[in-house]
């Protein structure tokens, strides 16, 4: 492991994410009330052994810095680090912008070829996984490959969205498509259940393998293909170039994996881990989830029903109160006699004092969530102030589109941008 470098992508602007990617990048947006997105990739590596990081960032990077410079910091003698990239003017690479993934690589490669580097292993900043990349490094080497793909059977159904590959009998790729759209395409690239169940992985039908986003290269041959070509994309444009002229080998995975890429999947993904029989667990003593260390008192609940919910640290939930599936953020303060109910409120930065809200330009409203609110099957993004008896609701089948200069519909789930205020009795129309 001393000698493979990992990176992960931060995201572009995030737009199917709006609007809690106003204020920050994809990978700091808040996860599970305690964590970030970054969070699960960087726990990989460091679960998996791998402790020489580099993180690519582009857009609204400020909150990911502080994040990362406060989480992950390795003693002198481990040689781990995790090591911010920013986009930056050069006179090699020139002024512009990262144009894709294979780009934003392109740009950094002096950083990630360095002597004593065999091989780089490039990771997304917005995907929820639990994944042993030593395993992954095995198959790698194992099989002499170029390059290794990380890929899990889905159904052809589900393959649409997904860059799907085929692969022979030894494991290589020979087939890739980017996103098919017409059964032509699908059939091109579906693969035999019963090669998959060969391999240990019980395929139930599932005859397409997609790429997770997740990339094992060597050093050379990724210096080579980049400095070859002017591809900004990996999936569209480097794979299809490197199956006919690499070695190019699938590592199966079948764990629970979900791309954090829109507003729904982002809920979702947040509502299934307040489940008991949660598909990825957060508890668990072998592969833990790291994140900032707060030092936040316990939470306090007083005469409150909870059900089903996610709590984080230093909450104050008043009498009355009823959460149910629902996730509750740091520092959130719920009023009295509030419902919370399908939802994900993601709590606040800060705490306030009565000193801290007099004179205050918000109309004194204190940050949280006022008595007697509901909200439900809502997005709260953190630091809003909510009136008393509003009604923060997404019916049914409603359908997307903007309530105000701060509210909006996405996915059929209401979301609440950062740092909004709501006046007493707001009401969604």
């Amino acid at each position: 492991m001393h000698n493979v470098v990992a990176v992960v992508l931060g995201g572009g602007q995030g737009s199917r994410l709006m609007p809690l990617t106003k204020y920050r990048s994809k990978p700091a947006v808040p996860l599970a009330g305690k964590y970030r997105l970054i969070d699960i990739p960087l726990s990989n590596c460091i679960n998996s052994g791998l402790k020489r990081i580099y993180v690519l960032t582009q857009f609204l990077s400020v909150s990911l810095h502080r994040h990362i410079r406060g989480t992950y910091r390795f003693d002198n003698f481990s040689g781990g680090f995790v090591e911010i990239l920013a986009a930056q003017q050069t006179m090699a690479e020139g002024t512009d912008w990262y144009q894709g993934t294979a780009d934003a690589v392109r740009k950094n490669l002096r950083y990630l070829t360095q002597p004593g580097t065999d091989e780089v292993v490039i990771l997304s900043g917005d995907q929820l996984y639990r994944m042993d990349f030593g395993a992954m490094l095995k198959t790698h080497r194992d099989s002499g490959a170029d390059i290794t793909i990380a890929a899990k059977p889905v159904h052809g159904h589900e393959a649409s969205g997904l860059g799907v590959m085929r692969a022979d009998s030894t494991g290589q790729v020979t087939g890739f498509v980017e996103k098919p759209t017409s059964e032509s395409q699908l059939a091109d690239v579906r693969m035999d259940p019963a090669w998959i169940d060969a391999q240990g992985i019980t395929s139930g039908g599932r005859d397409c393998l997609a790429s997770m986003g997740i990339y094992v290269f060597k050093r050379k041959v990724l210096s080579q293909l980049l400095g070859e070509t002017d591809y900004q994309d990996f999936g569209k444009e480097i794979f299809p170039l490197s199956i006919d002229k690499r070695k190019v080998q699938v590592h199966l995975f079948d764990g629970y994996w979900e791309d954090i890429g829109t507003i729904g999947s982002f809920f979702d993904a947040n509502l299934q881990l307040t489940r008991p029989d949660a598909p990825f667990q957060l508890a668990t003593a072998l592969s833990p989830i790291y994140s900032r260390p707060r030092f936040l008192p316990p939470t306090r609940v007083d005469g409150a029903s909870i059900t089903g919910s996610l709590v984080a640290d230093g909450c104050i939930i008043e009498p009355g109160a009823k959460i149910e599936n629902s996730v509750i953020g740091l520092r959130c303060r719920i009023g009295r006699d509030v419902t919370i109910r399908n939802s994900v409120v993601m709590g606040a930065d800060f705490y306030e004092t009565a000193d801290d809200l007099d004179g205050s330009s918000v109309g004194k409203l204190p940050i949280g969530i006022g008595d007697g609110s509901l909200v439900e099957r809502a997005i709260v993004d953190k630091n809003c102030r909510i009136g008393p008896g509003s009604q923060i609701v997404c019916h049914e089948h409603q359908e997307d589109g903007t309530i105000s200069d701060t509210c909006m519909i996405r996915d059929g789930i209401l979301a609440v941008e950062k740092n909004t205020s709501l006046p007493r009795g707001w009401k969604a129309s």
